[in-house]
């Protein structure tokens, strides 16, 4: 699938912390937060990222809720292009915290990633990030919510040799 004039992509990803957001098992992800989301909107390609405090108050919202998670841990971010996202995903600090992955995160129920095409200024907020990726779980990948494999240019997740997940 091309991108579509005049848009960008947005990214919502979230998932479950094996422990609570104070426990020191989770402390290098937590501290970890602040420098991966500066290199992001460092990031050449970068337009926007929901706030940490817009993520806490959506998440605490009567969508997240109904995951039934207070350890529940987002990200959702606006790039211009494919290949920004890739290049801050894969080739940035950011690889390596997704690497550990397995020691902060549940493993069932993670993983969750949807893309989707946001026309240029659009700010999306996590109830659409959330309504996109209850679509694709429901219908799989289509134009209106996506993951890696549905985009051809995508190879990031290929060439650094991810599991299925990062597919999914």
């Amino acid at each position: 699938m091309m991108q579509p004039v005049d848009h960008h992509l947005a990214e919502f990803n979230f998932g479950t912390l094996r422990h609570a957001w104070d426990d020191p098992r989770v402390a290098d992800f937590v501290q970890g937060l602040d420098l991966v989301n500066g290199i992001a909107e460092r990031a050449p390609g970068f337009v926007w990222r929901l706030t940490d405090a817009d993520m806490e108050a959506a998440q605490a919202s009567a969508a997240a809720v109904a995951i039934g998670e207070d350890r529940l841990a987002s990200t959702l971010s606006v790039w211009q292009d494919l290949a920004s996202l890739e290049h801050f995903v894969w080739n940035t600090l950011h690889r390596q915290f997704y690497a550990r992955k397995a020691e902060w995160y549940d493993a069932i129920g993670n993983g969750n990633l949807v893309l989707w095409w946001v026309p240029v200024g659009h700010r999306p907020g996590f109830d659409e990030g959330m309504a996109r990726w209850q679509h694709r779980e429901a219908n799989g990948d289509s134009d209106h919510a996506f993951g890696w494999s549905y985009l051809k240019e995508a190879q990031g997740w290929k060439t650094h040799q991810c599991t299925q997940l990062a597919a999914e």
